[in-house]
């Protein structure tokens, strides 16, 4: 058994009403050297017999105690959607902790902390009403909307996800992370608009920048390649300035 350690351990955190499913084939295109980790809350993929956490704080702690095993090589996050906002939660937490703090992050599809304003509760909505905004969306099978059995197994797993998103708001107070970040959008994505993704240089001292892609809020769920080679790109440049600046 090769007990290397990976160049980079990537922890990817999926979308709200997701799991790892979304993201299967994202090891096989991201570096060799790389251990790219799918992870699932509560709830979820293969975590689905476990209650969902509703409420962003303890579901990042829940998250970063997952991980925390496995925190003894370089890592980095990358987060979409739900998914960014836990991984800068998590960020915040290893650093309040002293744990090590990851090389990189990454947040695609999620508004900036300091734009998000109390709008309309998605997770109020009728089921119809909810049907209909997830289909706009994307990102959901459509054999959940099909399968009567399906919908009722998963509508309340998504419903407490989109409370906890519209319901999570930033510490007061919290400075830019000392981590490199860089920022992922859907050129069409009117719920986390570029613009509004831009905010996000606002939360690091090591802005890396604003990746636009053709698409909407799923920009890349048919075709993965352009946002993996970014994401590697930007994480290789966030590792490599971390290892000159211990090596110096």
């Amino acid at each position: 058994m090769d007990s290397t350690p990976p160049a980079l351990r990537l922890f990817v955190l999926h979308h709200a009403g997701g799991s790892h499913v979304l993201y299967r084939h994202w090891p096989a295109g991201l570096p060799d050297t790389w251990n790219v980790r799918l992870l699932d809350a509560p709830g979820h993929g293969f975590l689905l017999d476990q209650p969902p956490i509703a409420e962003a704080g303890r579901l990042a702690d829940f998250l970063l105690d997952h991980i925390e095993p496995e925190l003894t090589s370089p890592y980095a996050l990358f987060g979409h959607s739900m998914g960014a906002l836990l991984a800068y939660e998590i960020t915040r937490r290893a650093l309040d902790r002293g744990l090590p703090r990851p090389v990189w992050l990454g947040v695609s599809a999620r508004t900036a902390p300091q734009l998000v304003v109390p709008g309309r509760r998605y997770h109020s909505l009728s089921e119809a009403e909810l049907r209909e905004r997830l289909k706009a969306l994307g990102g959901t099978p459509d054999s959940v909307f099909d399968d009567p059995g399906l919908w009722a197994l998963f509508e309340p797993v998504i419903r407490n996800d989109l409370r906890l998103v519209e319901t999570w708001r930033p510490t007061p107070g919290t400075g830019p992370l000392p981590v490199a970040l860089s920022a992922y959008a859907g050129a069409g994505d009117r719920h986390a608009s570029p613009p509004r993704m831009a905010g996000w240089e606002e939360h690091s001292e090591h802005f890396l920048g604003l990746r636009v892609f053709d698409g909407g809020h799923f920009y890349f769920q048919d075709d993965p390649r352009p946002l993996l080679r970014r994401i590697e790109r930007d994480a290789t440049t966030a590792l490599e300035a971390v290892t000159a600046a211990h090596s110096s």
